[in-house]
């Protein structure tokens, strides 16, 4: 049977609960680490009010690799590999986000200055790396995921509304003899968001597509190839309509 990394450190029995538990969520096989890492989340990730934002914004930043002044941790922010996370000044995270770094030889999640992440919105890597420019803003329950060795940038200025998704791989299903979970996916390189560009609700933009500077896709749209410098795009599958000059 075919297993990603992923399922294969969670179902090996030849290794401990916690050995496994240290390679998905921690990151880490240090048990003073994942001590410090268990300690911080017990006592600070649920914690509610200004009381709770206060002991995130104090006792945070010794979990991740890098964290700019005037960080903002809402109510439930969860990190996994947070050595492999880097934010810049002023971030801000409402309620329940997931900043996920999991990978065996990704960089991880850099995430540029004044972003605001909206509530339960998760960035994922499974061995991918996601870079996020200055001034973005990204609405509520959106997903950006980078697997398997692709790369998600997102430029500065960028206006991303809720239930966006970005970053999706397909399976590959030539076979019928198989399940198709077992017969891996299949990667385009991950996708690049341009400088100033605006995403309007539910929009979905699938792996390998590039979405140029100054480009506007309305909701609902599905970007299936790339969208040009000063487009505006609409529709299922996406199409460029007009250009804004």
């Amino acid at each position: 049977m075919k297993q990603t990394r992923l399922q294969a450190q969670v179902t090996d029995e030849s290794q401990s609960a916690l050995r496994r538990y240290q390679q998905v969520i921690v990151g880490s096989n240090s048990l003073g680490y994942t001590l410090h890492y268990e300690i911080v989340n017990l006592l600070c990730r649920n914690f509610p009010g200004a009381a709770g934002l206060w002991l995130r914004g104090k006792f945070y930043p010794g979990l991740l690799n890098k964290v700019g002044r005037g960080a903002i941790f809402g109510e439930g922010t969860t990190f996994h590999h947070p050595r492999k996370i880097a934010l810049g000044r002023g971030v801000a995270m409402s309620y329940a986000c997931l900043l996920d770094a999991k990978g065996t030889s990704n960089q991880g999640i850099v995430i540029g200055d004044n972003v605001i992440i909206g509530r339960n919105t998760s960035i994922v890597c499974k061995d991918g790396d996601i870079r996020i420019g200055n001034d973005v803003g990204i609405g509520a329950n959106c997903m950006l995921s980078a697997v398997s060795g692709n790369r998600l940038e997102i430029g500065n200025h960028v206006m991303i509304a809720p239930y966006v998704y970005i970053g999706g791989v397909s399976y590959n299903f030539e076979r019928t003899d198989i399940p198709l979970y077992e017969q891996g996916v299949n990667t385009q390189g991950g996708s690049r968001i341009g400088d100033n560009v605006w995403l309007g609700a539910g929009v979905t933009v699938l792996d390998g597509v590039n979405i140029g500077h100054d480009a506007i896709v309305a909701a609902g749209a599905v970007i299936t190839k790339d969208i040009p410098p000063l487009g505006i795009a609409a529709g299922v599958p996406a199409k460029l309509l007009k250009m804004r000059s």
